[in-house]
């Protein structure tokens, strides 16, 4: 439930926001981080995602 309410206010801050900004770049890229990083927690063997998260 927190982790919901902390996407929605990602997101929420990602339209307001100019996404060009320095600040901007490191939520997304710090997102797709932990996103990836769920995700090969739970698939282990997903081996095209962890190739992802290396480049």
């Amino acid at each position: 439930m927190v982790k919901n309410s902390f996407i929605s206010v990602i997101s929420q801050e990602e339209k307001e926001e100019n996404r060009g900004s320095v600040e901007f770049q490191i939520v997304r890229f710090t997102n797709r981080i932990r996103r990836l990083t769920s995700h090969l927690q739970f698939h282990k063997k997903d081996y095209l995602s962890q190739r992802g998260l290396r480049k």
